[in-house]
């Protein structure tokens, strides 16, 4: 799920670590990951109004292709939320490690109350594929907001309800692993458990939760020409 980016919107410059670090502040153990796991980072191309013709909206200014070369093939969350905090854009990693690679990003957006701020969600990813497997052209869309809603709606696990926005669908994804680690939960207490009557409880408080995650991972699927038409976030 990586698309064949345009020569115009290459970037191609080697990202720093310290620089991030400048912008982001990360703590030690933070910048120990980077040391263990980072091979490199380049900023590889800019996807603006300037470089591929599309129209900037307030949430979505610009959109960032970033690859990281991984040491061992492991990368925690956290350095990429940390680089998310040093640039004020949105951002699509393209995670590399031997001769594979992958594509994982959060959705972002400026902060209600801060506009100067942003907000980041949990990381949605590809499994591994091999990396010279052929690109996409980049989608159809009229604004760089339904370009990135293109970007990110393949990485999320469960489809889009009809008429759901990226941000609404983001939203319901945050529910989802929610319900899922109160289910994990459950299911130790249960295993714990040895009184019949307390089993029965969390029994049907299991119940409960699965036909509530039903609900919420199995919508009707929204087409692909009312992403491409809406695209709102």
């Amino acid at each position: 799920m990586l698309f064949d980016y345009p020569k115009s919107a290459a970037f191609g410059r080697v990202l720093p670590k310290n620089k991030i670090y400048e912008h982001a502040n990360p703590s030690a153990a933070v910048k120990e990951l980077f040391v263990r796991q980072v091979e490199r980072i380049v900023w590889q191309y800019k996807l603006a109004p300037d470089t591929i013709n599309l129209k900037e909206t307030s949430f979505v200014p610009e959109i960032q292709i970033f690859s990281v070369t991984l040491k061992d093939g492991e990368l925690k969350h956290d350095v990429l939320r940390c680089i998310d905090q040093a640039i004020p854009f949105p951002i699509f990693f393209e995670l590399s490690f031997d001769g594979n690679i992958k594509a994982i990003a959060a959705f972002k957006r400026p902060s209600e109350a801060d506009g100067s701020k942003w907000v980041i969600s949990d990381y949605f990813e590809t499994a591994w594929f091999l990396s010279d497997e052929p690109r996409r052209p980049l989608p159809m869309a009229f604004d760089l907001e339904a370009l990135y809603a293109h970007f990110l709606g393949p990485l999320m696990p469960y489809p889009a309800l009809i008429g759901e926005g990226l941000r609404a669908r983001v939203e319901r994804m945050d529910q989802i692993r929610f319900k899922q680690r109160e289910l994990e939960k459950c299911e130790a207490r249960l295993r714990k458990e040895k009184q019949f009557n307390r089993k029965v409880a969390i029994n049907a408080e299991l119940r409960n939760l699965k036909q509530e995650l039903e609900t919420m991972t199995r919508p009707l699927p929204v087409s692909g020409s009312a992403v491409t038409s809406k695209g709102r976030l």
